[in-house]
């Protein structure tokens, strides 16, 4: 089942061996862009997904194919959207692409890892918080906006720095969301 906020999220109905029912992968494009505008359409819906599956640690991120194969509508009613509170936490860490972090790139430090993940974040892929404090285990959370939007774009300028933030986290599948309130972030 796909759902789009606070970007583009694959809830597995219906696994293979790698990937079991229960699951959760952020979503993206080729290159250094996002998949929302092909999502749109297809939210809250029962898709059926193919493309490079992308891993690191616990996080993973499907980079969709292109064309009609990569994501379509399939039969069947998608069941009911969950989301789970986990509660409202502070958290130290860095704000990274999603994708890159999942394996596509190797992440690095200083000017070029932030400007490479700028890149990721203008062109629409998923951001992921790297938490020092495991949250139930996790350290790599989707994080979003307030209200379970996309980041607030003020938020790149602190991307690939050590910062600390606060906000809400809820579970989706097995994979943590973090919408984070951007009035709390400081430079760490």
């Amino acid at each position: 089942m796909l759902e789009l906020k606070p970007y583009p999220l694959l809830r597995v109905t219906q696994g293979n061996d790698r990937i079991k029912a229960g699951h959760a992968l952020m979503l993206s494009a080729g290159g250094k862009r996002g998949l929302m505008a092909r999502a749109a359409r297809l939210d809250g819906m029962l898709v059926t997904a193919s493309g490079v599956l992308l891993n690191r640690g616990d996080l993973y991120m499907l980079q969709v194919r292109n064309g009609e194969h990569g994501l379509a509508m399939a039969e069947g009613d998608a069941p009911a959207q969950t989301r789970e509170p986990i509660g409202r936490w502070r958290l130290a860490g860095e704000i990274c692409d999603g994708k890159c972090l999942a394996g596509a790139m190797r992440p690095g430090r200083g000017l070029a890892h932030k400007a490479c993940a700028n890149l990721c974040l203008i062109g629409g892929v998923p951001p992921v918080f790297v938490s020092t404090q495991p949250v139930e285990g996790a350290e790599f959370l989707m994080i979003g906006g307030p209200e379970g939007g996309a980041l607030p774009t003020a938020v790149y300028d602190r991307v690939g720095q050590f910062i600390s933030i606060e906000g809400d986290i809820e579970r989706r599948g097995d994979l943590l969301v973090f919408n984070i309130d951007p009035g709390t972030m400081e430079v760490l």
